[in-house]
């Protein structure tokens, strides 16, 4: 079973890039993933938009984008809900309740939660876990060009704290085929194509290194 998570260990720490509007630097597939999130004035004003055709967030404060990125939604026969929720839960060091590994020994081997493989069950890390929906959520993990979850919402390194940062407990989240803001942000955002990348080593997916968080300020004015 191919690993369908990035680990957080993985994240690339944003380097001193400051730029004027919602862009991102050029990237590799599975290389670092550059991206600037400016710090809201009212952060009780966020809203997150999500465009499932276009696989990107937009995090905006009215007419202002704090945040644009891509991501990696659900496949067709797993969606991603669509519709209106509120962000209601928050976690940094999250991990999945059904796939993960089983821990044998020195040995670690991929498993589903409640399978016959024998072991210790250590769920697959999804770090800055942010919950719209019962088992739906926003975090940490690898991003593709084409959808490849069961329903969450990726993104990918850094990112991830970036937006764990940006919203709130009760942040409102708007998701939908398309998003207003897909013709004027949409051209900005910077592909990812995490599908060559290697998969993490399973002992530091099952350790706390998985949860390593970025330093530096996350968010700038």
């Amino acid at each position: 079973m191919r690993m369908l998570l990035r680990s957080s260990f993985l994240i690339a720490l944003c380097g001193p890039f400051i730029f004027t509007s919602c862009e991102t630097s050029p990237v590799a597939g599975g290389g670092a993933y550059h991206v600037t999130a400016y710090k809201p004035r009212d952060p009780s004003k966020v809203v997150v938009k999500v465009s499932l055709s276009k696989e990107n967030i937009y995090v905006m404060e009215g007419d202002r984008c704090l945040m644009a990125v891509a991501c990696s939604v659900g496949i067709p026969s797993k969606p991603t809900p669509r519709g209106h929720f509120t962000i209601y839960r928050k976690e940094e060091d999250k991990r999945s309740g059904s796939y993960g590994f089983r821990v044998q020994g020195d040995r670690v081997v991929p498993a589903e939660a409640g399978s016959n493989v024998p072991g210790r069950y250590v769920g697959y890390p999804m770090g800055f876990w942010c919950e719209f929906a019962p088992a739906y959520g926003f975090h940490q993990g690898f991003v593709h060009p084409t959808p490849r979850t069961h329903g969450c919402i990726r993104l990918h390194g850094e990112a991830a704290p970036k937006f764990y940062a940006l919203v709130r407990v009760g942040t409102p989240v708007s998701i939908a085929e398309t998003q207003p803001e897909d013709a004027s942000l949409g051209p900005k955002v910077q592909r990812v194509d995490d599908s060559r990348a290697p998969d993490p080593d399973p002992h530091i997916s099952i350790s706390s290194a998985a949860f390593q968080k970025p330093s530096g300020p996350l968010l700038v004015e």
